[in-house]
């Protein structure tokens, strides 16, 4: 097995961060396959928005849905601190620029610390949109040669470029969301369902074997 496993995801995606346990157990139980994260804009940009009760109340009611498909715990402090706060928009795009930079300079780190950020918001309850906070995350995981990266031109570039190759697959694919997961091998690609992923960490490594 050889395989390269697209990951189609927004760092805000309360989804993204229920099927992360398939990742762990994918990294622990094969080293054959590669994991490429490709961010998609889903929550940032023309996708970002203001929060407030009533999509605070909508958010918390999927977010208490994945737990319990999942098991991922999403904290009161989360509650609290993150969607009753109507000041701290709902925008994934640093923490997405963020994660392009771990790309850009340590790559294999790019998914630790995507889950650090998730971490970060759904569990810790800290506001992942703000600078300071994932520069902490940054220098905790050792990745000081990103935090050096944030304000570069050469950053935004490779930014916009992730968005469009992670787009034009979704276009590609007609994937109506995030997490979309897309297998390449041998010249062959194929879009996964995700549908068993949340309640069973190890569905996933057996569907990539099954191709």
């Amino acid at each position: 097995m050889n395989i390269t496993l697209n990951y189609l995801f927004d760092p805000l995606c309360g989804w993204c961060y229920g099927i992360s346990p398939a990742f762990s157990a994918l990294a622990n139980a094969s080293e054959q396959v590669h994991i490429k994260l490709l961010p998609t804009g889903l929550f940032s940009g023309a996708g970002s928005r203001a929060m407030n009760e009533e999509f605070a109340a909508f958010a918390w009611s999927n977010d208490q849905r994945i737990a319990s498909l999942t098991g991922q715990p999403f904290s009161e402090q989360y509650r609290h601190s993150v969607l009753a706060d109507h000041q701290q928009r709902f925008d994934s795009s640093l923490p997405t620029i963020v994660l392009t930079a771990v790309a850009l300079t340590q790559p294999e780190k790019e998914l630790e610390m995507l889950k650090a950020i998730q971490k970060l918001r759904y569990v810790e309850g800290r506001n992942v949109t703000d600078r300071a906070t994932l520069e902490q995350a940054l220098h905790t995981l050792e990745l000081s040669d990103a935090v050096a990266l944030l304000d570069s031109p050469e950053l935004h570039k490779a930014n916009q470029q992730r968005l469009e190759q992670a787009q034009n697959l979704m276009q590609e694919f007609a994937a109506r969301g995030v997490p979309s997961l897309i297998a390449e091998s041998k010249g062959r690609r194929v879009q996964l369902s995700t549908a068993d992923f949340y309640a069973d960490s190890q569905a996933l490594l057996r569907q990539l074997k099954a191709l």
